[in-house]
C-alpha cells in the first residue's frame, strides 16, 4: 500500500493514509464510522486498490454486500490477485445468490489461494449449501484434511466452529457439542461464541450479576418505610385543585414577558461550547491538490 500511496501528490497521500488508518482501527468495533472514512479515501484516490480494497471490506461490514463486490471486482482487476474470491464468493450469498457463490467454489482462482484461503472458500460454500436446503451437504463440504488436523491455525477455531453449527443443523447435537469444544479449545482470540453455544446445548443460563444488583435495589425502594409506632408510611396524597389554585398568584403578581430576562452567557458557556465542538470528529476533508484522483464511475470501475 505504502507503493501506490507513493504515487500520489504527498499531501493527497497523507489525507488517503489517514482515512486507511481509521478504516482498520474502527473497521471491527464501529463498521459504521468505517464505512464513512472508506468513502473518504475512495473519493481521494479510486485507482488505488488498496483503498478499493478497504472500501471493499467496510462495505462488507455493515452489509452492503453488492457495493463491496463492485469494490473487490475493482481491486482484482488492479492487482490481479486471487485472494479476494472467497469474501467475493460469500457477497453473492449476501445478496441472495449462494448458487453463484457454489459456481466460484469450484472455479481455477481457489486453485490458486493459499491454505488459509482455500479453507476460507470452503467455509463459503457450505454456507451457501445450507442457504439452498442441502444441509446434509454442508457438512460433507466441510468435512477435510485442515478440520481432522490436530494443529492450531489462524483458521481452526472458525472452521471447526462452522463444522459443529453444520452438525447441529442436521440433528446431530452430540457431534455439535463436541465440535464446539473443539472450536473453543483454539479459539484463542476469542472470535466465535463457541462457549456460549455449549452453554446453550447444557441448559446452561448466565444471568449478570449487575442485573441482579438492579433488581435489588429497586425492591428495597420500592418497600414502604415503618414508622416508630410501626405503622406503615403512605405517599404523600397529591393536592386538591382547590389547593393547587389558591397557591397560584394573582394575575397582576404573575410576571410579564417584559420582566422575565435570561442571564447573559458567561465563560463558563464560551467553554461549554468549545468543548461540544471538539466533540464531532469528521473523517479526513479531501486534499485539494490537483493532483486528485478520480472517483469511480457509476457503476463502481475505474475510469
Amino acid at each position: 500500500m505504502r507503493q501506490e500511496l507513493m504515487s500520489l501528490p504527498k499531501t493527497l497521500a497523507e489525507d488517503v493514509a489517514k482515512n486507511l488508518v481509521m478504516v482498520a482501527k474502527l473497521l471491527d468495533d464501529e463498521p459504521e464510522r468505517a464505512y464513512q472514512y472508506s468513502r473518504v479515501a475512495l473519493r481521494l484516490a479510486s485507482r488505488v486498490a488498496a483503498v478499493r480494497e478497504a472500501a471493499g471490506f467496510a462495505s462488507y461490514a455493515v452489509g452492503k454486500y453488492a457495493e463491496a463486490l463492485a469494490e473487490f471486482r475493482a481491486a482484482r482487476r488492479m492487482t490481479g490477485n486471487s485472494e479476494l474470491w472467497p469474501v467475493m464468493a460469500d457477497c453473492e450469498r449476501g445478496m441472495g445468490r449462494p448458487e453463484r457463490a457454489l459456481a466460484m467454489a469450484g472455479e481455477p482462482e481457489v486453485q490458486k489461494l493459499d491454505r488459509a484461503g482455500q479453507v476460507e472458500m470452503r467455509m463459503v460454500a457450505a454456507g451457501a449449501r445450507r442457504d439452498m436446503g442441502q444441509a446434509d451437504a454442508a457438512v460433507v463440504t466441510l468435512q477435510s484434511p485442515e478440520l481432522a488436523s490436530n494443529s492450531i491455525q489462524p483458521w481452526t477455531a472458525r472452521l471447526r466452529y462452522a463444522y459443529a453449527d453444520a452438525l447441529l443443523a442436521v440433528g446431530r447435537e452430540d457431534e455439535a457439542r463436541e465440535w464446539f469444544a473443539k472450536a473453543l479449545e483454539a479459539d484463542q482470540s476469542g472470535s466465535t461464541d463457541a462457549s456460549d453455544r455449549l452453554a446453550e446445548l447444557d441448559g446452561v443460563e448466565f444471568v449478570d450479576a449487575l442485573d441482579l444488583e438492579e433488581t435489588a435495589d429497586l425492591e428495597e425502594t420500592a418497600e414502604p418505610e415503618e414508622t416508630a409506632d410501626g405503622d406503615v408510611s403512605q405517599p404523600v396524597e397529591e393536592s386538591t385543585a382547590e389547593e393547587s389554585e389558591a397557591d397560584e398568584p394573582d394575575v397582576d403578581e404573575r410576571l410579564s414577558d417584559e420582566d422575565m430576562v435570561e442571564p447573559e452567557p458567561g465563560p463558563e458557556a464560551d467553554d461549554a461550547k468549545d468543548v461540544e465542538d471538539a466533540k464531532d470528529v469528521e473523517p479526513v476533508a479531501e486534499a485539494t491538490s490537483e493532483g486528485q484522483a478520480a472517483g469511480p464511475d457509476e457503476d463502481g470501475d475505474d475510469r
